[in-house]
């Protein structure tokens, strides 16, 4: 009887860890394979242009984006993407001040001031000073300028361009940090560090004083018809696009819209957040999701500044993650199977992608901080 309770108790070890084998195999398997989806029509955009200095500047950053997950996009969407229509195509270094791997702090930091900076900064040289980044520099000048984000707008890239602090991690900081400057529009998650915060204070009445529209829904967002909007769409970061939806490509269109009311031009950054965190997590089905959102997001500022004329729009990376491999796919069903070297970021370039009056500086390889340099040399006279 002893003997039979044994051999019974060792089937079912074994059925659990083929069970967990197989379980463990399929997760995999899910994760690493994107088997396809529906694509989106993609246009083609003139390339030609009359005027040589751009009024605008919009900045996309693809956070952890390098030239596989592009690609794993493009075969996803049966052989095209918007960001197709950016005939100028560089490369950038993007290691920091005190790392071969950059993060993302220093990485956003680098393009933000033109300075390279130690992990974590936010804003801040090596030495811990604030540096003026870009923004600040342009709504000085009278420009209108604007953040965007999939993340927490406090979180590391979008911060970099508005705050000045030794951690990123400071992210209540940070939001105090957005009522020192005149931004005009700012959209992301991170309700939580300005509305429900440690030390008890309120933001929103400060931004509401300060003449801010605090919309929390996506309707809102894409209905807005003021001059100032503060969009803070979730308590910390949203949620991957499978449940945010179109949240990007919708608060890029109305940031632009909001923007383009000001005469003297507008800088806008634009960030997709989670293809970062697909690489991370070695997901090829996120990564592939959220490429194809980020690119949808370009297609709507390529199409306004195809009509306007006097809009740049540059399309980067702060840095590679994951080491990517395409390892098989087919432009006939969408699928692709990705490979992965790590789990963190990589020390590899990454791609520039430029369209419109002056896109042809961004030719070549370059420095991180050298985008910054290029950018500024346009839109401050």
């Amino acid at each position: 009887m002893k003997q039979r309770q044994v051999t019974i108790a060792l089937a079912a070890g074994v059925m659990l860890l083929c069970s967990f084998s197989s379980f463990a195999q399929e997760k995999t398997k899910d994760v690493t394979l994107y088997q396809g989806g529906e694509a989106y029509a993609v246009k083609s955009f003139p390339s030609s242009f009359v005027n040589k200095t751009p009024k605008n500047v919009i900045l996309f950053i693809g956070d952890g984006m390098g030239v596989s997950q592009l690609f794993a996009g493009l075969t996803a969407n049966r052989g095209s993407l918007f960001i197709e229509n950016c005939k100028y195509i560089g490369f950038s270094k993007t290691s920091s001040a005190d790392r071969y791997v950059t993060d993302s702090a220093a990485g956003a930091t680098a393009i933000s001031t033109g300075t390279k900076t130690y992990n974590g900064a936010i804003g801040v040289g090596p030495d811990k000073n604030p540096i003026k980044t870009i923004l600040e520099e342009a709504s000085e000048q009278g420009k209108a300028t604007g953040l965007v984000s999939t993340s927490s707008i406090t979180h590391a890239t979008p911060a970099s361009f508005i705050a000045h602090q030794p951690s990123r991690s400071q992210e209540e900081d940070i939001a105090t940090d957005f009522l020192k400057t005149d931004i005009d529009v700012f959209i992301g998650g991170g309700y939580d560090f300005f509305a429900n915060r440690a030390d008890g204070r309120n933001l929103l009445h400060d931004l509401v004083r300060k003449g801010y529209a605090v919309e929390r829904e996506l309707s809102g967002i894409e209905n807005f018809k003021g001059k100032k909007l503060a969009g803070l769409t979730a308590p910390k970061g949203n949620p991957r696009v499978s449940e945010r939806g179109n949240m990007l490509p919708v608060s890029t269109q109305t940031a632009i819209r909001v923007l383009q009311q000001n005469e003297k031009g507008f800088f806008l950054m634009v960030e997709g957040s989670f293809i970062d965190s697909g690489g991370h997590g070695n997901n090829t089905v996120q990564v592939v999701e959220e490429v194809l959102d980020f690119d949808q997001a370009v297609g709507k500022a390529l199409e306004f500044a195809a009509g306007n004329g006097e809009t740049l729009v540059i399309v980067t990376a702060d840095h590679e993650t994951g080491g990517m491999a395409i390892l098989d796919g087919s432009v006939e069903t969408g699928m692709v199977k990705g490979g992965y070297a790590t789990g963190g970021h990589t020390g590899v370039m990454v791609p520039i992608f430029a369209y419109g009056p002056g896109a042809s500086e961004f030719i070549g390889i370059m420095e991180n901080t050298d985008i910054h340099a290029k950018i500024r040399n346009f839109l401050l006279k």
